[in-house]
């Protein structure tokens, strides 16, 4: 079974329905007991890093998604929840991630002529092509929706890069670790074959 895991600050439906859609059988869930036992765990996000790691530290779930996250099963963290897999964040001072990973997630610059948030469809250059980007092709189109971008990981995680005036380390992939920046479950036919990769992954 798969876990989503529910913190109050996810886009939920959306990876569900795609998940559905694969036949994937999967549950959103805030409970402590079901992400543990599942036998892949999603770590969604859409909103504020501040506000993420909140919601989580309430329903007492940062010990929880950092263990999961640790545990080498599979585990995917989309958009935010790539960056809360991370130390720290420019769009919250002072407010700790999980740390699981080493990088910065820094604000995209607002002076370069590009509309922040970026909203769209970017190719992405595949760094890896195991695990999530087996058989994607270099170069194919993912949706992202963000102002805040990674970069600065260990260069052994990084699994994809793109350019919006910036380089940004879209994707990270340590063992069954995996993180994606963009929108899998809303970049059409190549988000479902990641998300199918996702789950061919083995712990």
């Amino acid at each position: 079974m798969i876990a989503i895991i529910d913190y109050g600050a996810g886009n939920l439906m959306s990876v569900k329905k795609a998940l559905d859609f694969i036949g994937a059988e999967s549950k959103i869930t805030m409970d402590k007991e079901r992400i543990k036992s599942a036998s892949h765990i999603i770590l969604p996000g859409v909103g504020s890093f501040g506000d993420a790691m909140k919601s989580m530290e309430e329903r007492g779930l940062v010990e929880t998604v950092k263990s999961a996250a640790l545990s080498g099963k599979p585990f995917l963290g989309i958009c935010l929840g790539l960056q809360l897999l991370f130390g720290g964040s420019d769009e919250s001072n002072g407010v700790e991630g999980l740390k699981v990973l080493n990088g910065k997630i820094s604000s995209i610059p607002k002076n370069m002529g590009l509309k922040v948030p970026h909203m769209g469809w970017n190719s992405v250059s595949v760094q890896q092509n195991g695990g999530i980007f087996k058989d994607i092709p270099d170069e194919s189109y993912f949706y992202f929706v963000h102002s805040y971008y990674l970069n600065g990981a260990d260069e052994a995680d990084v699994a994809g890069t793109t350019e919006y005036g910036v380089n940004i380390q879209c994707a990270v992939q340590r063992g069954n670790l995996c993180a994606t920046q963009f929108h899998p479950e809303k970049s059409g036919e190549i988000g479902l074959k990641l998300l199918e990769n996702f789950l061919a992954l083995e712990g």
